[in-house]
């Protein structure tokens, strides 16, 4: 046995040290840098890397089955949700994919930190100078509008041996993200004579969206049952501010309920005056203020993160694999362009979530704020996707704003995947907006994409106490906390009643919970020159299935 493990370890020497590592493929390329980044020059030679690489998955297309299994109200498997140590043995690389990559790395005087529960994703640090040789090329540095640099490069390549083992490189094409979905904060008025909104139909309160969509005041009981909301980019929440909302928009309830913060990557959230944020306020007040009595976690994401300037997405999603007891339901308010990710890196952090799904845990993401143009407003040829919402593992979530009847937010981002295929939970529902949309838009848009948003909620005009005023917030980012709300109180309930947690959303919102919705037909989300999509009966790239009715989404989880 001795000598079999040993001859196969010199094998893997031999095949991948420097001698043959001459023979190279490039394994990732793209044309240019993103719009916006400038190239400066090379990089410095002695400029240490943090490279994260993944492994080839051993059986990803396990994975997505047991997800439906546990997903799909009409499986016999439905709510068996698996364990951590389950759900990693789908993405675990093959013993042969992890010797050889490290065997590769011992050859080069390199040593990996596994990152992720399954083995699939390892973290290693070396010079430039050693980066460019081993991966034959030449990381640059380059600098966005915006003044932040990056070092990347434009192509890489693998030995040929590792071809099949090594399924990315992070950091390297994949340059920072710009386009972060943002809520747009209006003009905050001072908070001791700020008038009590008149209507919902032009200002939105927790009053507002418990009358409309139904969900109750009654507390939950279940302490198990968290939600958790992820901050990035300092975006700090106040206490106070949180307790002067109750006060003043959820008096039922006490003005010192408060939530609990865990923080990642050097995170943390200061209390001074002053540092409330957007869009950490809007998250948290709309969660508390609406998930009554739900246990509220806060994920605080600080800049010392590892994942190449993804701002911590990848380190956020690799915490939750690694928690024994993950939250129940997550929402986040972030997103990008699809062009700006890599198809691997969208791949693998996709199947993240997959695992995730297939524990039982709910993912939301609200779907952008640029119409058809992607995450944020921008200038276009084509409709840009947006990522991580067109991950078909995750529910997306865009936004609508009126009353009686509402009407899709012309902001609300839409549209079909450029690189996931349209999953069969939606496959009927998709099919039938097509053939209804007929040639509009040929061209523009990819019809066999993965098409998103799943749901919506409003998003206009959210009043919030940021900073000791009240200002109004537009956006995606209203309607993501919004909804994870409401399925976090179903989640109670059910809990409460012995039953599983509604876990990955779609293949019950696509069936039984189709009806549950309350459909919204008007509307569009315009840009790159055109109307954009316009919502219609049945699902839409605009505003999903629709928005929720409580009492019915309650019923269809057999409650």
């Amino acid at each position: 046995m001795f000598s079999r493990v040993l001859m196969s370890s010199l094998f893997f020497a031999l095949a991948l040290s420097k001698p043959l590592a001459r023979t190279m493929r490039v394994h990732e390329r793209r044309e240019s840098a993103p719009s916006g980044f400038t190239l400066n020059g090379p990089a410095s030679p002695d400029t240490v890397l943090t490279l994260r690489i993944a492994l080839v998955q051993s059986n990803p297309q396990g994975l997505e089955d047991a997800l439906y299994a546990v997903s799909t109200p009409s499986s016999p498997q439905y709510g068996q949700y698996l364990t951590k140590e389950e759900a990693a043995q789908y993405v675990a690389p093959a013993a042969a994919s992890v010797e050889a990559v490290h065997s590769w790395l011992a050859e080069n005087g390199l040593n990996a930190t596994t990152m992720t529960p399954a083995g699939d994703w390892l973290s290693v640090k070396m010079p430039v100078s050693q980066a460019n040789e081993l991966f034959a090329t030449d990381f640059q540095v380059y600098t966005h509008t915006t003044g932040k640099q990056a070092i990347r490069t434009l192509e890489y390549s693998i030995p040929a041996g590792l071809s099949g083992h090594l399924d990315l490189v992070h950091p390297t094409t994949t340059f920072p993200v710009p386009s972060l979905i943002k809520p747009h904060v209006r003009a905050a008025q001072n908070f001791t004579v700020t008038p009590q909104a008149s209507s919902c139909g032009t200002t939105i309160t927790p009053a507002c969206l418990l009358s409309l969509y139904g969900i109750p005041k009654t507390a939950a009981t279940e302490s198990s049952n968290v939600l958790a909301v992820t901050e990035y980019e300092e975006q700090y929440v106040l206490k106070s501010d949180l307790k002067s909302f109750l006060k003043k928009y959820r008096t039922d309830i006490s003005s010192t309920t408060s939530f609990t913060t865990t923080t990642l990557d050097g995170g943390s959230n200061p209390q001074q005056s002053g540092e409330g944020s957007g869009e950490g306020d809007l998250d948290i007040q709309y969660t508390v203020g609406l998930a009554t009595g739900v246990p509220i976690q806060l994920i605080m994401v600080g800049d010392n993160t590892n994942d190449g300037d993804l701002d911590g997405w990848l380190d956020t999603i690799n915490y939750l694999l690694n928690e024994n007891s993950p939250p129940q339901t997550v929402t986040t308010s972030y997103g990008g362009n699809e062009g700006d990710f890599s198809n691997s890196l969208m791949k693998n952090y996709c199947n993240a979530a997959a695992q995730l799904g297939a524990r039982g845990v709910s993912i939301l993401f609200s779907s952008g704020d640029g119409g058809v143009t992607g995450g944020q407003n921008q200038d276009c040829d084509t409709f840009q996707p947006v990522f991580p919402a067109s991950c078909p593992y995750i529910t997306s979530v865009g936004a609508t704003n009126g009353i009686s009847p509402e009407t899709a937010a012309y902001f609300s981002s839409g549209g079909f995947s450029n690189y996931f295929s349209a999953p069969s939970y939606q496959s009927s529902a998709v099919s039938s907006f097509l053939t209804n949309l007929g040639s509009t838009n040929d061209g523009l848009y990819n019809p066999s994409g993965r098409g998103f948003p799943d749901v919506s909620a409003q998003g206009v005009n959210f009043q919030i106490v940021q900073n000791g005023a009240v200002g109004g917030v537009d956006g995606t980012s209203c309607a993501s906390p919004a909804f994870a709300s409401v399925v976090s109180l179903i989640n109670d309930r059910l809990l409460a009643a012995g039953k599983p947690a509604l876990g990955f959303l779609n293949p019950w919102l696509y069936s039984t919970a189709a009806g549950a919705l309350n459909d919204v037909t008007s509307g569009n989300n315009p840009g790159c020159g055109t109307d954009g999509f316009y919502a219609g009966s049945g699902w839409d790239p605009v505003t999903g299935l629709g928005t929720p009715n409580f009492n019915k989404l309650l019923s269809a989880a057999g409650l």
